[in-house]
């Protein structure tokens, strides 16, 4: 395979060397290019060999010497240089399959494509992998892999995921591990299935793969209002939600008496659904697991409380109101306390909004769509700005789930909309107008 050269860079190595648009790049130093992983890896040589097919179908060899890493100005007709892979599993709790219809296009692909595991975070199954592309990932030691675990027992990996690879696939979590390579893991939990006893199985298993595995992530199944003919599923409740706490502080006081370190976090939600203290910033050694919804409470918190302690902002005549979701208002309530107890004269008021889109089950913020937002903020008075997550709307910044952008939410609101931020400093930003 090769690839299609989109665009070259204005006054770069690749335009001085009169490689053009259209051209195909079949190889560099003699290894073939089939996608952005493999130039990528390739292209960090000082001395290349790259050989071409220009537009009008004539071969070529084009000779670059460069300093290490030094970009040579080639754009690709798409990011990954060939389609996106999507998933081939059926889990029993995918989330994309209990969307409602009438949602933007992109929010019901669902991809599992090692390659943006590498390049923005995503969780991998591993099922869609070869064994070719496990090796190459260990010769390019791509690091870290982001894996989707649910189990390690193989035959409930099947049934869970509804597909044959599923339990087979985990020999490459072991490669991996030999190959030390670093690897982050996610166990989507379902009360009753693959929590208790199997829980505890995974966490043994996966902690006997330590250094390579470096953080093992719980999480609860997300459920929404659509689930009409889907695998019937429980929410959890405090008791059950303790219940997987217990578990893993039980693995983690083990593991560290063992390795002096910690590596398995319950997601904040089962702290909230369990009723009990969050852990604080120190207990997360970095968190490896933000984007998996853990430790992200005890960061904002963290950050807003310096950010807080530093301000020298005495008084303000401003009034805000922050829109959030229910999982995360008694933590924005709190810092809103605190901030307006500090501030004269700044007043904060903090609405959580329903997600009557998804279901009163989701409660995070990130999932809130721009009516659930009018439907909450509707008949309040507002103040001088409406606060809003930036985790609710695309990566654009600018369109929420239901596609209402967020001048059309101003509109409807007839007020001044800014996000958040996603640090405690711009939190407070946010709030003192900063």
């Amino acid at each position: 395979m090769a690839v299609r050269i989109g665009e070259i860079v204005k006054g770069s190595i690749a335009q001085k060397k009169k490689i053009g648009a259209g051209d195909v790049l079949i190889s560099i130093n003699g290894n073939e290019i089939n996608d952005v992983l493999d130039y990528r890896f390739y292209i960090n040589d000082t001395k290349l060999l790259l050989s071409l097919k220009t537009a009008d179908g004539k071969s070529r060899l084009a000779v670059i010497h460069k300093d290490e890493f030094e970009d040579i100005g080639l754009e690709f007709e798409t990011y990954l240089m060939d389609k996106q892979r999507s998933c081939k599993n059926k889990c029993i709790f995918c989330f994309i399959d209990q969307l409602p219809k009438g949602l933007r296009k992109s929010l019901y692909f669902k991809d599992d494509d090692s390659r943006l595991s590498f390049l923005f975070g995503n969780y991998i199954t591993l099922t869609n992998l070869t064994d070719a592309e496990a090796e190459r990932i260990i010769k390019m030691h791509i690091s870290p892999v982001n894996i989707s675990v649910q189990t390690m027992n193989p035959d409930l990996r099947v049934e869970m995921m509804a597909n044959p690879k599923a339990g087979e696939s985990l020999k490459y979590l072991h490669k991996f591990a030999n190959a030390e390579i670093a690897i982050n893991t996610q166990l989507v939990l379902c009360p009753n299935i693959n929590d208790g006893k199997e829980l505890e199985r995974s966490l043994s298993e996966l902690g006997a793969l330590y250094p390579s595995v470096q953080s093992i992530a719980a999480v609860p199944v997300g459920l929404s209002d659509h689930r009409e003919g889907l695998y019937p599923l429980k929410p959890y409740t405090k008791e059950t939600a303790r219940e997987v706490i217990g578990i893993i502080d039980k693995f983690n006081n083990k593991f560290k008496e063992e390795h002096g370190e910690i590596i398995a976090y319950a997601a904040d939600e089962f702290y909230l659904k369990a009723e009990l203290p969050m852990p604080d910033a120190d207990y997360y050694n970095g968190f490896p697991q933000l984007e998996n919804g853990v430790g992200m409470w005890a960061l904002l918190e963290s950050e807003f409380n310096e950010a807080l302690d530093e301000c020298d902002i005495k008084s303000l005549d401003r009034t805000a109101t922050i829109v959030t979701g229910k999982a995360a208002y008694p933590l924005i309530s709190s810092l809103a306390k605190k901030a307006c107890n500090k501030i004269n004269g700044l007043r904060i008021n903090v609405v959580a909004a329903e997600n009557k889109l998804l279901g009163e089950m989701i409660t995070v913020s990130g999932l809130l769509c721009g009516r659930d937002i009018v439907s909450a903020l509707e008949g309040i008075e507002l103040g001088d700005e409406l606060i809003i997550p930036p985790n609710c709307l695309r990566s654009e910044g600018d369109m929420f789930l239901d596609n209402m952008t967020v001048d059309g939410l101003s509109d409807r609101l007839n007020i001044k909309v800014t996000q958040n931020g996603s640090s405690g400093e711009e939190l407070l930003n946010a709030m003192t107008g900063g």
